[in-house]
């Protein structure tokens, strides 16, 4: 892909875009990048460009794609494609892409994507580490964290790559091709960028949309939406099920998870030796097991990763243990399903920390869970009513509302009991009060490791 003489727009000022706009000036194309907010508020990042030789038009002086002579549009993920200089550029016939399709368009290694509702981080994470501690050059990027497009030229074709790809990602990919596409689950999420869940569904198998024959579609067989993505998809498909024997794929078997593949079964790990706790893990793992068994990594080193892997930061990770109770951190469940996930995996009483920005989901299914597993429901955030209104329905009134996350953390230590949990998992966005969920996360941890002293 030539750059050299390009005038290219990058649209969206956050991680995606500035590590794009880098990456294209640097490969001497004339770049300009566009947001709302003006420079001061985007920080030193935005600003450093501007000596790097990028156009800078902030605070909402979006250039037209037309007008201005743009042979490319290269739009960040949190930015929707009704967004005016990308509905302008759709409307020219001007190419719009986002980050993700311009690093696969310089990728030599093969690539591993891994997409779902939940469970995203986790399993990008697991696979990443099943690859190095095979002694695989790998590379762990995308909406993880790491821009794709800061590190895809640093591996070549005996690497690998395991990226986390999302639904805003994908709608901008073109010819974004996977060895290996993981769909984990596809529950109600986003529906206010997506419109519906049909849509959101789309978006997500767009995943594995270019995959040919020699290519691999790993899909949650327990799940009818996505195992019904299987008719779909041109790759070899491997399922995994935690609740079904299958002739082909990943499952559990007497208490071990094994492999079939090509009429030949192949015992993992038993279950009970997994190190990460819960049943959505479970399912993780299950997943990450198909990536490996695709890719032809040795028993011995999934065995060893699945047994030793911790887990991710913000996902059911232990803050501390203060006075015999547990608080956890589960700042990453940004929707319903991925609270309800983190409530099934304890058995002891919890105090639940919720509430923040929904996306457009339903708290029905949450409020069923919570009456069945809180004993306590602490709520705050722009949509905490929403939940407190979808566990009226249930009948469940044992809920305090609070202003902010120092409040909520005063109560919980409050009304805790020997051998409860706190745990924040707040099923909504950070977006109303924080800059992401680590931010939310990061505070919660803070606050907590405060109250221990």
């Amino acid at each position: 892909m030539h750059l050299d003489d390009k005038k290219i727009l990058v649209v969206g000022a956050a991680r995606s875009g500035i590590a794009a706009a880098e990456f294209l000036v640097g490969k001497g194309a004339e770049v300009t990048l566009t947001d709302a907010k003006p420079a001061e508020e985007l920080g030193e990042k935005v600003q450093k460009l501007a000596g790097q030789g990028v156009n800078l038009a902030l605070g909402g002086q979006y250039p037209d794609p037309a007008a201005g002579g743009y042979h490319m549009v290269v739009v960040s993920p949190g930015v929707p494609l009704t967004f005016p200089p990308v509905a302008q550029a759709h409307r020219a016939d001007i190419p719009v892409i986002g980050e993700l399709e311009l690093a696969f368009r310089f990728a030599e290694a093969p690539v591993v994507a891994v997409t779902g509702t939940n469970g995203k981080t986790t399993t990008t994470s697991l696979v990443g580490e099943i690859f190095k501690n095979s002694g695989i050059n790998t590379l762990v990027a995308g909406n993880i964290g790491l821009p794709l497009i800061s590190a895809v030229e640093n591996y070549g074709e005996d690497d690998v790559i395991v990226v986390e790809v999302s639904s805003f990602q994908l709608e901008t990919i073109q010819t974004f091709r996977p060895h290996v596409a993981v769909i984990l689950n596809i529950t109600p999420d986003h529906l206010d960028r997506h419109g519906s869940m049909d849509n959101y569904i789309a978006a997500k198998a767009k995943i594995f949309s270019n995959q040919v024959p020699l290519d691999y579609t790993v899909l949650n067989y327990d799940q009818p939406n996505t195992a019904a993505l299987a008719q779909q998809s041109m790759g070899r498909v491997i399922f995994f099920s935690r609740q079904h024997t299958l002739d082909t794929g990943v499952y559990i078997q007497k208490g071990n998870i094994v492999v079939t593949m090509d009429g030949v079964t192949t015992e993992i790990l038993p279950v009970n030796k997994l190190s990460m706790p819960g049943g959505h893990n479970l399912e993780n793992a299950l997943a990450a097991v198909a990536c490996a068994a695709a890719m032809g990594v040795k028993v011995e080193q999934i065995q060893q990763t699945l047994s030793t892997f911790p887990g991710v930061a913000h996902r059911l990770e232990t803050v501390a243990e203060i006075n015999g109770v547990r608080y956890v951190n589960d700042s990453k469940a940004t929707n319903p399903d991925a609270a309800v996930k983190a409530l099934e995996a304890f058995n002891q009483p919890i105090v639940l920390i919720a509430g923040g920005l929904n996306k457009g989901s339903s708290f029905t299914e949450l409020a069923r869970k919570i009456k069945e597993k809180v004993r306590v429901l602490i709520l705050l955030g722009e949509h905490g009513d929403e939940i407190k209104r979808a566990v009226q329905e249930q009948n469940f009134d044992t809920f305090v509302e609070v202003e902010d996350y120092l409040e909520a953390v005063k109560v919980a230590h409050r009304v805790a009991e020997p051998g409860e949990v706190v745990l924040l998992s707040p099923a909504c966005a950070s977006w109303d009060m924080f800059r992401n969920y680590e931010q939310r996360g990061n505070l919660f941890r803070e606050l907590v490791l405060k109250l221990r002293g």
